[in-house]
């Protein structure tokens, strides 16, 4: 793209921790959480740099909740969707990629850490919505000396900084140097850095660190994945959630700036499991959306016309803490599509019921389901 950048010096990569203690996700009816006798304030790692650990939490039962009468039918859950990571890493181990993956996403949140309680300088993408802060290109020049540092044949798709790097790479990092800019614009809680590499179009390796708290009380926590090797959240090993019914779910979706029939149609979609589950909610930032399924807190997320730099880190993420993924058509998914459904697995073709049919008309429309964002020449296994 013509930009060049100051590369600093070598980073050594981060150690990730070796302790595989399962989260235990949630499943209703549990609706309160009390710490764990075993779980007290000494188990919270020192703070450094905005970055801490969590102790883990036991969920307890308590009482039971009324729930809607089913609308959907009883379609198998357990059906089969398309592996969406890397079936291997190449030449380059799979560890070693996400210790720079990790590296490289924790080095843009300290810059996003350094500016959140300052005052932001602002502009406008598209319209009035579309927004890019001094903070993102700041965040992607850091994370952007790492990866050249460690890797400097790679091919690079950034957010700001657009298509960088030798095209005949296998690897292509996705890097969104804060996705949720609208929120962190405004202090709300949900933003994140994400970051993910590809060995010929599959994921590989990824990290997305989100700020959570709020002003005057940020912190982050940091979900990492490599393709094989499980999901984690701050180092401990996590799962989604094993809810079964759409009635019981906590359901999360997304609306792009564009008011188009891909919107409209997805605003009638958010009615319609508005009135069957126990809710939806839209929060700003893919990456964290995605996370939030990972780790058990909700059961689905899906939006249309996402682009790479959103969806890679989050989809590997989801597929290794055992969740579902793909087009919301129920098609086979690749980071260049451009609609994406993630869900705990068990609910995924409940959901379909509707998205599905959703989506193909918008198909028979003659809207674009092609896919974009793929760099010319650029070798994939998809």
């Amino acid at each position: 793209m013509g930009k060049s950048f100051l590369l600093s010096p070598t980073l050594t990569p981060s150690k990730f921790c070796q302790k595989h203690t399962s989260i235990l996700p949630r499943n209703y009816p549990k609706v309160s959480y009390f710490r764990s006798s075993n779980a007290n304030l000494d188990s919270f790692r020192g703070c450094r740099d905005g970055f801490c650990s969590i102790p883990s939490f036991k969920a307890m039962p308590t009482r039971r909740l009324c729930s809607k009468a089913s609308v959907f039918s009883e379609v198998s859950n357990q059906k089969q969707f398309f592996k969406v990571g890397a079936e291997s890493t190449g030449p380059i181990p799979s560890k070693q990629l996400l210790q720079v993956v990790q590296t490289a996403a924790e080095t843009g949140a300290k810059v996003v850490m350094d500016t959140v309680n300052k005052p932001r300088t602002i502009a406008y993408k598209i319209g009035l919505s579309d927004l890019v802060t001094d903070t993102d290109k700041m965040s992607e020049a850091a994370i952007l000396d790492v990866v050249r540092n460690n890797f400097q044949d790679h091919l690079i798709l950034g957010e700001e900084g657009g298509l960088i790097g030798d095209s005949s790479s296998d690897y292509l990092w996705c890097i969104d140097p804060l996705d949720g800019t609208t929120n962190f614009a405004h202090g709300y809680p949900s933003f994140s850095v994400s970051v993910a590499v590809l060995f010929r179009g599959k994921p590989a390796a990824a990290t997305v660190v989100e700020f959570v708290g709020g002003p005057m009380c940020w912190n982050t926590r940091t979900f990492s994945a490599a393709s094989g090797e499980g999901a984690f959240a701050n180092g401990e090993k996590i799962h989604v959630s094993q809810t079964d019914k759409v009635e019981k779910s906590l359901l999360v979706t997304g609306f792009g700036y564009e008011h188009d029939d891909a919107w409209a149609t997805n605003i009638d979609l958010f009615k319609e499991f508005t009135d069957v589950s126990r809710g939806v909610r839209r929060l700003g930032a893919a990456s964290v959306d995605m996370c939030h399924v990972a780790f058990g807190i909700a059961e689905a997320y899906w939006e249309y016309r996402l682009k790479p730099w959103d969806m890679a880190a989050g989809v590997l993420i989801v597929e290794e803490a055992g969740g579902a993924v793909s087009c919301m058509d129920g098609g086979k998914f690749s980071v260049f599509d451009r609609s994406v459904l993630v869900s705990n697995g068990v609910l995924h073709a409940k959901l379909l019921e509707r998205i599905g049919p959703a989506t193909e008309r918008l198909k028979n429309k003659g809207i674009d389901f092609s896919l974009w964002y793929k760099p010319e020449n650029y070798r994939t296994d998809i």
